[in-house]
């Protein structure tokens, strides 16, 4: 049926207060105000204090807006969707720890804002930040250059606060970022022979060091920025010559950056503006009035948008729509979702369930989804940081952890509304492979207890992370029995655990243990399961808890029991998997409850689901089938019993 109301591909109709709630929470297409990018300072060759600005959803030739407090080599320009502010400057010979602020939606001349913690320029070509958050990373104050990252709170006046350093002391760095990761790419480290191909990153919402995301296509300096959620692009730069690449990046993934196509003329310093979509570059050395725009979601050449007021090179800009101030971004969900539309999620909504890492004829490092509602194989979402079987799979509302495996500490985390490779959150207390024994809410995930390398080969350890914050994990409590191999499962206030073993090849246990996810503490008794049996999967609605396959030395079984979440007390009988085996990776989007892969006794590719409501038999989903046949692998989604 077609909609009442406009869209992207459709002018007509008229707009009701539920086809917009429904559009900007499910369909994406809810049009914008527009958007203005302000230019500031730069070269013409003299300093200067020109600030000029443009309307991105349209082309045209730039407007005046007013004067800079004084004529200035800006170090970056942020915002929100009310001010900008301008970070660090300099006159050459001199350097400022200056900030300033304008109004974007007016006209006028600058005012002070604060300090930064140290004088510098050059910082990063693009806005480095989200709606709350403005962010410098290094740059430059005659002789040397500098790794320090200072932010500020856009919203408030004050000065700068440190953020951590980047890792490398570089200049002429360009700049871009989504709401939730601030990019700096490209770069000079000494001479302007030691050009980088670096990129780096930070998570705009803590603080700490950047880190390796990857390589640009060369190394080169003063490329500028721009950014929709998913994707930043680089353009410009001086590499061997001048360059009119723009690199490429996936932001919620890892690697290195791939063409994208060209700007209009070869140019270093350019200034990268955007509004989610469209990204613009404006100036650059030669001193350039060039103005021109790409598509962020497409890939080709820039077009020719108009001209600055004054020709210049060095500036610095932002907008007050650009991508990391997500409420006001318009949005093309069916570039970057992994199910071609924007993901639901939460309690009995969010319905993608990820299979992460495992072990195939070897350890893999592929994460597969698949949506549980439906049936089917499984697709290829991306790559862990690392190969690894026996991790342990959380899902909130919006992320996915993977917490350990391969006996490592590594905890991995993906976003599930966008495919791409996994990035680094921090660190386990204990390297350890939790199997599977992993659970948690909206807040918090949980490890509970797994394997470790040497003897004794179990840990008692669990530890919890908060979902929403990069970072390491913090001891929860211990353990009542120190063994490893357990179901993880439970709802919104307690984890449940069941059925695990002390050492390969011993004695499995009918065991079930629970802690209250919001204190901390030891696992206490909760009861036992049908059997004695180990290396389970788990699924759960908000009130249910479905422990599946397993083994009792040797053979694997096909047993499913359950117990009530909130209760005590002994597991009854549910029906059997379609395959016997033990380590499926389980969960759920609060309905329905899908166990995938499995060894049986080697990798198996069967997924099965289930009605967590009823009992009975599970039935076929479909297979493993991106890379074949897993097991040991970890489950997440968006929509368990676990959230809210």
């Amino acid at each position: 049926m077609a909609t009442s109301y406009p869209d992207r591909t459709n002018a007509r109709g008229i707009w009701r207060l539920s086809d917009i709630t429904r559009n900007i929470k499910t369909e994406g297409t809810f049009p914008n105000a527009s958007t203005r990018a302000v230019f500031g300072g730069g070269y013409t060759p003299t300093i200067s204090n020109i600030m000029d600005y443009i309307t991105i959803e349209t082309t045209g030739n730039a407007t005046d807006f007013g004067d800079l407090s004084f004529a200035a080599d800006i170090g970056t320009g942020v915002a929100d969707s009310t001010r900008l502010v301008w970070m660090g400057a300099s006159a050459h010979p001199n350097y400022y720890d200056t900030c300033q602020y304008i109004t974007v939606a007016s006209t006028g001349n600058t005012a002070d804002f604060g300090n930064l913690t140290s004088a510098r320029v050059t910082g990063n070509r693009g806005n480095v930040g989200n709606s709350t958050r403005g962010i410098l990373m290094a740059g430059y104050n005659h002789p040397a250059r500098v790794n320090v990252i200072d932010y500020i709170t856009i919203a408030s006046i004050g000065n700068a606060t440190d953020f951590g350093d980047t890792t490398q002391i570089i200049s002429k760095n360009g700049g871009a970022s989504n709401s939730t990761r601030g990019f700096s790419a490209s770069g000079l480290s000494s001479s302007p022979s030691d050009r980088q191909n670096t990129i780096e990153y930070i998570q705009i919402n803590t603080t700490g060091n950047s880190t390796d995301f990857g390589d640009l296509l060369e190394t080169s300096y003063g490329k500028g920025g721009v950014a929709n959620t998913t994707r930043a692009l680089f353009g410009g730069g001086y590499g061997s010559s001048g360059i009119a690449t723009i690199d490429s990046i996936q932001i919620g993934s890892l690697g290195n950056s791939v063409d994208f196509g060209d700007i209009t003329s070869s140019r270093w310093t350019p200034s990268g503006v955007n509004n989610g979509q469209r990204g613009v570059w404006g100036g650059g050395d030669p001193a350039s009035n060039v103005i021109d725009y790409v598509e962020i979601a497409s890939a080709g050449n820039a077009t020719d948008f108009g001209d600055l007021t004054a020709a210049r090179f060095n500036p610095s800009g932002s907008s007050n729509g650009h991508s990391g101030i997500e409420a006001n971004m318009p949005r093309a969900p069916e570039l970057y979702s992994p199910t071609g539309k924007v993901v639901p999620r939460g309690l009995s909504v969010g319905d993608i369930m990820l299979i992460l890492g495992g072990e195939l004829s070897s350890d893999t490092a592929n994460i597969d989804f698949l949506n549980i509602s439906t049936l089917g194989n499984s697709s290829n979402f991306g790559n862990l940081s690392s190969a690894r079987l026996g991790g342990g799979g959380i899902g909130g509302i919006t992320r996915a952890v993977l917490m350990g495996g391969g006996n490592a500490n590594t905890i991995d985390y993906v976003e599930f509304s966008t495919k791409g490779n996994a990035a680094d959150f921090g660190d386990l207390s204990v390297a350890r492979t939790p199997h599977q024994g992993n659970h948690n809410n909206n807040t918090r995930g949980i490890a509970y207890a797994g394997a470790i390398a040497g003897s004794p080969y179990a840990s008692n350890v669990i530890d919890y992370i908060t979902i929403a914050t990069f970072g390491n994990a913090t001891d929860f409590g211990d353990a009542g029995t120190v063994n490893y191999g357990w179901g993880g499962t439970g709802s919104s206030t307690r984890m449940v655990a069941g059925g695990s073993i002390t050492s390969p090849g011993q004695a499995d246990t009918n065991v079930i243990e629970y802690v209250e996810i919001a204190s901390t503490g030891d696992g206490a008794d909760f009861g036992d399961l049908t059997a004695t049996l180990g290396k389970r999967g788990a699924v759960n609605s908000s009130t249910r808890s479905v422990f599946g396959g397993g083994v009792n030395q040797p053979a694997k079984t096909n047993i499913m029991d359950y117990v009530t979440t909130a209760s005590t007390g002994n597991a009854t009988d549910f029906g059997d998997l379609t395959v016997a085996r033990d380590f499926p990776a389980g969960s759920s989007n609060n309905t329905r409850g899908v166990f995938a892969g499995g060894r049986s006794p080697g990798s198996d590719e069967t997924i099965d689901y289930i009605t967590i409501a009823s009992t009975g038999n599970a039935t076929d989903f479909g297979d493993t089938s991106s890379v074949g046949a897993v097991a040991m692998a970890g489950g997440a989604s968006n929509g368990h019993g676990g959230l809210s």
